[in-house]
This record gives C-alpha cells, structure tokens and sequence, in this order.
C-alpha cells in the first residue's frame, strides 16, 4: 500500500506589512480580512499540531493543494519556501498554488518560482521528449502514483477567488492522462477549486469546471484532490472521486470545518484499486489530531 497525505489552505501566520505601499491594490482588501477576522482562524499552533501528527504516521508522500500564503507579498512566499523545506525534501513533498498565491500578480522569482522544486516533473518524461512549454501540467511519478500538478491560480478583480484553468493547460492534461493511462499507474490529479461546483459559486469557482470535468472523463483519471472551500468533501466525476480537505491551520467557524487533513492509502485487489482514505481532525479541545473517520472506495483499473 502506498500512503499519500493530503493538506490545503494553511495559509501560513507569522507576517507582516512592510511597505504600506503594498496594499495599494486588491492587497488591501485580503490584509483587512486577516487583520478583522482571518488571525483568529487560522492559527500557526494548529497547523504545527497536525505537521507533528503526520510525522507519527506512515507516509510515502505528501500533497499540498494550494494557498499557502494570504495575500501574495514576497515575504510570504520567502515564508512559504521554509515552511515547504521543514515539512520535508521536494522529492517527499508535492505543491501547487491556489488563488491567495495569485492574489495580485507577483515576478516569479519573488513568488511561487521560490516553490519551483516542489512543482516540477520527476521520474517522468512526455512521450514526445519534448521540454513542457509551461510550468503546468507537471508529472511526478512515485511508486504506483502518478501526481499530476495543475494550475487554477489567476489574480481576480477584489472580493473574487475564482479560477481558471485555460485550454492550453486542459489541452496538456488530457495528453497527460492517456500517456499515464497506458503506462498503468494510478492518475491523482491535484487542482485548488474544486470543479464541481456550478454557476451559484460563481465568486469561487473554477470557471472551466466543465471544460476540466469533460477532459478527465474523456483520458481517465482515478482521482481529483482539492481545497479552497476549507471544508471536507467527497464528489465524483462519473466514477471518480473528486476529495476536498479543510484548511490545515483552522478553526471550526461558521459552517467551514476545523483543521483536517487525508491519509488516502492506495493498493491493488483482484484487478481493482483499492483506495482507502483515513481523515484525522483537531479534535474539539484543539489540542491534537485524532482518526476522525475512514472509508474505502473501489476503481477499476484501466484495462488494457
């Protein structure tokens, strides 16, 4: 069995403004969010309880789905690298932005190109042999895995935290996915929005979910991770499970649901995937994480 765990939305504490200049853009509005409400949510304590539970457990890998930062200042991102190297090397550890990692656009190298070798091909190589034009789609096979990094993250006008894809990124990804089908291997797709939801999550959605849902249909795919909603989930794309984790440093607040995070645990039976999936949670005196709920599904395996 492999073990994948699977984070999203830590949105990292522990910085500041240094140039009121900064904030001369959508900026403002995200700093005024932490400052009223969102310091109270997302606590640093929490996310260190749940770093120190997963190190307890077996695991062979670790994905981390997106918003690692508030409001996209460099000095976050400088943050972010360091908290990437501590929770471990970039051959254990899998990245892809989120749209508070896009929040206005920022130069590469002072932005999520600090992540870069958290977010590159590894042990896989197109079947054309030629370089990838773009940073996305990238592949990296561990094991029986293949992770395949996506891209939603696009600055959007204030009070929005919509995403998009773009056809040249669906149109890599479905190549992508036939080339991994053929070679066997069980196709986790990583992406921040979550692409089921429709038009009445418009200020949040993924605004090609349709387009995206269509692409995966069409190559396959055994499963679709995601964050963004702080809240757990559990949907499909026809017969694939599409999962969604909470924010990794929350509290409980309104009707988002306190810091969690998956251990999916993948094998083979009787020609299927075996996927089970184990969820530990804050518990309600936050204080530690626990085993807060298990289930297993079954994915037929691609027949060649």
């Amino acid at each position: 069995m492999f073990a994948l765990a699977h984070l999203s939305d830590p949105h990292l504490a522990g910085w500041s403004v240094d140039r009121p200049s900064a904030l001369a853009n959508k900026r403002v509005t995200g700093w005024l969010s932490w400052r009223l409400n969102r310091h109270r949510i997302h606590l640093p304590q929490v996310l260190d309880l749940m770093l120190a539970d997963m190190a307890e457990q077996p695991i062979d890998h670790i994905a981390v789905t997106g918003d690692l930062v508030n409001i996209s200042l460099p000095q976050e991102f400088e943050g972010a690298a360091r908290w990437l190297r501590n929770l471990g090397t970039a051959d254990m550890v899998t990245v892809i932005p989120g749209n508070h990692d896009a929040y206005v656009r920022v130069r590469g190298d002072e932005g999520i190109a600090r992540w870069r070798d958290y977010m590159t091909d590894m042990a896989w190589e197109r079947a054309d042999g030629a370089p990838p034009a773009d940073p996305f789609p990238f592949v990296r096979k561990i094991g029986p895995l293949a992770l395949i990094g996506l891209s939603s993250a696009v600055p959007t006008p204030p009070f929005f935290a919509s995403g998009t894809l773009g056809s040249s990124q669906l149109s890599v990804l479905r190549d992508i996915l036939a080339q991994l089908g053929a070679e066997g291997v069980f196709r986790v797709v990583l992406i921040h929005h979550p692409p089921l939801y429709g038009k009445g999550h418009r200020r949040k959605a993924l605004t090609d979910a349709k387009e995206f849902s269509e692409v995966v249909r069409a190559a396959g795919a055994e499963l679709v991770l995601h964050g963004h909603m702080h809240m757990a989930s559990l949907g499909h794309i026809d017969k694939i499970p599409v999962i969604g984790v909470p924010s990794a440093s929350a509290l409980r607040w309104h009707h988002k649901d306190a810091a969690a995070y998956n251990i999916y645990r993948i094998g083979q039976a009787n020609g299927a995937w075996r996927l089970g999936v184990e969820v530990r949670g804050l518990t309600n005196s936050e204080d530690r994480f626990v085993p807060s709920g298990s289930y297993e599904l079954t994915i037929p395996a691609l027949r060649h």
